[in-house]
């Protein structure tokens, strides 16, 4: 019966800020065990915790940046992948930490909003 509410295959998001111990940690944490997503998460930065690559930026269906100019280093560095794939900008600015009440709250209802909207769909 569960599976009813379950999509038929889940669908792979990248969560990308810059240092990757914060935003984009904290999304990948209280997404890691929704129904609908296989998570990961990286940062743009060389001392992020992962380091955005070719490789996770393949494995994505979805990608969710933080702020436009994670947008942008996507777009420079990785021109084919920035072509083909849905990249979704929350705009949440790099003033929270890990698992802050706030952060959760705010990532929550932004994620959930272009979910609904369907900018998420692969």
């Amino acid at each position: 019966m569960s599976t009813m509410l379950q999509p038929s295959k889940k669908l792979n998001l990248l969560f990308v800020c810059t240092i990757n111990k914060m935003r984009s940690a904290t999304a990948h944490k209280i997404y890691e065990n929704d129904l609908r997503f296989e998570v990961k998460s990286a940062g743009t930065d060389k001392t992020a915790k992962t380091v955005i690559s070719r490789d996770i930026l393949s494995w994505a269906d979805s990608i969710i940046v933080m702020e436009r100019h994670h947008r942008n280093y996507i777009r420079q560095r990785f021109p084919e992948i920035y072509q083909n794939k849905k990249i979704v900008c929350l705009y949440i600015p790099d003033e929270y930490d890990f698992m802050e009440p706030e952060l959760i709250t705010l990532l929550k209802e932004k994620v959930e909003e272009v979910y609904e909207r369907g900018l998420l769909g692969s």
